[in-house]
C-alpha cells in the first residue's frame, strides 16, 4: 500500500497544475484522476496476492473515490470515508487482518501516508472543501484524522488544551491535523477553528473529546445524505435493509379506518328529473330534499340585514356564522341624499 501511494504521489509531479484563474480546482487535477480511473485495476492488482484479484472490481470504485471528485475538483469528508471503507473491504477479504497490532498499523502507516497525499493534493491542485460547514465545521477536508488521534491520547498525560499552545509535537494525528490547520489557515485559531477551540476549552479529557467526535462523525458525516450519497454499495459491502423491514407492509385499508366525511351521515340524494321527458332513472322518482339557500348567510328578504341561520349538515355547521361586513347582500346602494320620510311604507321600494 505504501508503494502504491508513492507511485500516486510520482503522478503528481508528473502532471503539474496548469495556468487557470479559478481559485478552486485546477484543470490539471482531471488529467491526474483520469490517470487513477484508467489504471486503478492494475494498481490494486500489483498489491494483491493472486487470490484475490476477482475482489478488484469492488474495491476499484472505493479507490478511485478516496482522492476527491475529479468532476467538481473538490475533496471532502465523504471521499475520506471511501478510503475508510476501502480499507474495511481489505480486511474483510483478509488482504489486511483484523488484529489490534494491525489495526494500528494500517492507522499509523497507511492512513497517515493516505492523509499526506491528500494534503499534497489539495495543495498543488487547489482543491475544494466538499461540503463545508466554513468556521463552524470541525475541518474542511477531513475528519478521521482527529478521531484516530483523539484514541492515541486517551490515556495520556497531555492536557486537551495542550492543542492551543504550537508548536505541537507530530506524534499522534490529532496534533498533526491541528499544525496542517495552523499552516493553510491564517488569523486567531479561535477564529477560523471554533468547533477546535470549543473542545480545547471545554472538554476535560481526551477518552471524552474521542467519543464525542464518534457521535459527531456517525452525525454529520455517515448521518448526511448529501455526503455518502456518492458511496457505492454492493458485492463487499451490501445495504442491509432487514432491521428496516422485519414484515410486508399491510395495506393502509387494514390499518386505517375509514373517517367519513362531516357530512356523510346525512348525505343529499341527487335531485329529480322525472318532468323531463324520455329520462327516467333509479332515483327519479325521490322527493327532492328542501332548498337550501345559496346566498351569503346573512341575507334575507327584507331590508333589515338580520342573519339567518346556516343550513345543517351532518352533527352542526359546516362553517361558523360570520358578523356581515357592510351592507346585505341583496340591498341597493342609495344616495346619501335620499331621505325616508317618517311613517313611510317601508315594505315597498322608493321611486
Amino acid at each position: 500500500m505504501l508503494q502504491l501511494f508513492d507511485k500516486l504521489d510520482a503522478w503528481i509531479d508528473e502532471v503539474p497544475p496548469l495556468p487557470t484563474p479559478q481559485r478552486f480546482g485546477n484543470l490539471a487535477f482531471r488529467v491526474w484522476g483520469r490517470r487513477i480511473e484508467d489504471e486503478a485495476a492494475s494498481l490494486l492488482a500489483d498489491i494483491l496476492p493472486p487470490e484475490l484479484t476477482p475482489a478488484i472490481p469492488h474495491l476499484t470504485p472505493y479507490f478511485v473515490t478516496s482522492f476527491g471528485s475529479f468532476t467538481r475538483m473538490d475533496y471532502g469528508t465523504g471521499h475520506e470515508t471511501s478510503f475508510a471503507l476501502l480499507l474495511l473491504c481489505l480486511t474483510l477479504v483478509r488482504f489486511f487482518e483484523p488484529t489490534q497490532q494491525q489495526e494500528r498499523d494500517i492507522v499509523l502507516t497507511v492512513f497517515l501516508r493516505y492523509l499526506r497525499l491528500c494534503w499534497k493534493l489539495q495543495d498543488v491542485y487547489r482543491l475544494e472543501p466538499a461540503g463545508s460547514h466554513g468556521v463552524w465545521g470541525l475541518d474542511d477536508y477531513s475528519f478521521l484524522g482527529y478521531i484516530f488521534g483523539s484514541a492515541q491520547l486517551r490515556d495520556s498525560d497531555v492536557p486537551v488544551s495542550a492543542v492551543l499552545h504550537p508548536p505541537l509535537p507530530p506524534s499522534n494525528l490529532y496534533f498533526l491535523s491541528i499544525t496542517r490547520i495552523r499552516e493553510v489557515k491564517s488569523g486567531p485559531f479561535h477564529e477560523h477553528s471554533s468547533q477546535l477551540h470549543s473542545i480545547a476549552c471545554g472538554v476535560p479529557r481526551w477518552a471524552k473529546v474521542n467519543s464525542g467526535l464518534f457521535k459527531m462523525y456517525e452525525a454529520e458525516v455517515l448521518g448526511k445524505r448529501v455526503v455518502v450519497q456518492h458511496i457505492p454499495l454492493g458485492g463487499l459491502l451490501e445495504w442491509n435493509v432487514s432491521s428496516a423491514v422485519d414484515q410486508e407492509s399491510p395495506s393502509p385499508s387494514s390499518q386505517m379506518p375509514d373517517t367519513p366525511a362531516p357530512w356523510a351521515a346525512t348525505a343529499m340524494p341527487p335531485p329529480t328529473v322525472s318532468n323531463r321527458t324520455g329520462v327516467s332513472t333509479s332515483w327519479s322518482h325521490t322527493t327532492a330534499p328542501s332548498a337550501i339557500p345559496t346566498a351569503a348567510p346573512w341575507t334575507s328578504n327584507s331590508m333589515t340585514g338580520h342573519r339567518t341561520s346556516l343550513p345543517q349538515r351532518g352533527a352542526g355547521p359546516l362553517f361558523a356564522p360570520q358578523v356581515p361586513v357592510g351592507v346585505s347582500a341583496n340591498t341597493t346602494l342609495r344616495p346619501a341624499r335620499y331621505n325616508r320620510p317618517s311613517g313611510a311604507d317601508t315594505t315597498q321600494p322608493p321611486k
